[in-house]
């Protein structure tokens, strides 16, 4: 029995259809399931994801999308807007990250289309100047807790990724452990700021005393927090210094998809040295189409991202994003206080604005059964297990806290009920949370695959 979605409600599509559907028809399909489909999140139960969650602002960036949706930035001599848009999101970023404080090169950017893409050109990046040094066998060390598109981008580059252990208490990088493992093949070192499992931030200065010390290089990935932290310092908050100013950042990768209350689909990858940003430009000055020529992988891009992208940096302002800032801050307070008034629960390290508990007591993934009835979702970790609340500005709505004040209670004393049984989500990897066979992780992956498969291909017919 195949669950393809709406397949109960709207036509199935195996082919293209001989005539066309009527645009009332096809825009009336589409309303409802976006209506049904945001109903879900608007209550502000649900984990990062949707991180403006303002239906006015999401209007005002579908009007600047729409105005250039179908241009190609490719062609900038029919299009300039995409040049000015570009070079002045590149430019903002630049600001918010203290790209004043370079010295001695001249910093850059480009705009990817978000935060794997803007990690993946920095990977590629460090191996291309590398190789233009005599590297040959480049190396990345990466901080367990990074994020995964280190792994791909790796795997994709040909770039051998060691990864460095952290600690199971600050949940931050062994930096002494990354001194050790860096060699004369190393083109870069990462740390988060702050990372997605957690919401901590890596020791970033020391990273960067490191880096100095070993002439590579120093990628901070602020994908998540790069447009919230900086405003967090505005306001006062503890948040260490990870941008710029530290001498041994040489890139940092932040996305305006997310804090940046841009659409979905942009990132912004920022260099100390727009020298590095070049290398991995992609030339080809003998094909017989012509001499081409690419600042990153993607070819066509639309012009309605970037114009949408900047449309929100310009309309809010240092002003809009301070204040929302100090909202979802003072939220996050307010749950992690929630959270720690429960013996049975355990914060890991000291988050930021995301923020991600345990407990010694039971298999917290009880408490995620108990709060899905109550219409909540998280984002489920392993080893050990935890829940993460990445808090964005649907929490920041009146209610929405002390709904997660009473639901959690309820949830707590769920989970103490019900800890000498196994948790129904979670189970893929409840039980091997010490670690895992060979055949665990061949059947994982297989689990996997298969749900990857289900997002791509519709139900057979009969």
């Amino acid at each position: 029995m195949s669950n393809f979605p709406y397949q109960d409600r709207f036509a199935v599509h195996r082919r293209l259809p001989e005539e066309g559907a009527d645009r009332s028809a096809v825009l009336e399909q589409l309303a409802t399931m976006a209506a049904e489909e945001d109903a879900f999140w608007e209550t502000g139960r649900c984990s990062g994801t949707m991180y403006c969650g303002d239906h006015e602002h999401y209007g005002f960036l579908n009007q600047a999308f729409g105005l250039f949706s179908h241009v190609n930035v490719l062609q900038r001599d029919m299009c300039p807007s995409a040049t000015k848009f570009e070079a002045e999101i590149v430019a903002m970023v630049l600001d918010l990250l203290h790209g004043e404080a370079v010295e001695g090169t001249v910093p850059g950017g480009l705009v990817s289309s978000g935060g794997t893409g803007s990690i993946a050109h920095a990977v590629l990046a460090y191996r291309e100047a590398g190789a233009a040094r005599g590297i040959t066998r480049p190396n990345l060390i990466k901080p367990e807790t990074a994020h995964p598109a280190f792994d791909k981008a790796c795997h994709l580059f040909g770039v051998e990724l060691r990864r460095a252990p952290t600690d199971p208490v600050t949940t931050m990088v062994d930096v002494d452990w990354v001194d050790r493992h860096v060699d004369q093949q190393t083109v870069a070192v990462v740390g988060s700021a702050c990372n997605y499992g957690y919401g901590t931030v890596d020791p970033i200065g020391e990273l960067s005393e490191l880096a100095l010390a070993h002439g590579v290089g120093l990628h901070v990935d602020a994908c998540l927090g790069g447009f919230i932290l900086p405003f967090g310092q505005e306001l006062g908050y503890d948040i260490p210094v990870f941008d710029f100013r530290l001498p041994g950042v040489t890139t940092i990768s932040a996305d305006t998809h997310k804090y940046g209350y841009a659409l979905k689909g942009t990132s912004v990858l920022s260099f100390r040295d727009k020298a590095l940003r070049n290398a991995q430009y992609f030339f080809l000055t003998d094909w017989s189409g012509g001499k081409y020529c690419s600042p990153g992988m993607e070819g066509s891009r639309s012009g309605g991202l970037l114009a949408a992208t900047w449309a929100s940096l310009v309309h809010l302002g240092r002003e809009g994003f301070r204040r929302y800032a100090r909202q979802i801050f003072d939220t996050s307070a307010a749950m992690q206080e929630v959270v720690r008034s429960h013996p049975a629960l355990r914060i890991l390290g000291s988050p930021t604005f995301l923020f991600s508990f345990t407990s010694d007591a039971f298999d917290v993934y009880h408490v995620n059964d108990f709060m899905r009835g109550r219409g909540w979702r998280f984002n489920g970790q392993q080893y050990p297990n935890a829940l993460h609340m990445a808090v964005t500005r649907p929490q920041t709505q009146p209610g929405v806290a002390g709904a997660f004040a009473a639901d959690l209670a309820d949830a707590v004393e769920y989970a103490e009920a019900h800890s000498g049984e196994a948790p129904s989500s979670g189970a893929i990897y409840g039980g091997v949370a010490g670690g895992m066979t060979d055949e665990a992780d061949a059947f994982i992956k297989a689990v996997m695959a298969d749900m990857m498969d289900a997002q791509q291909e519709v139900p057979t017919e009969g």
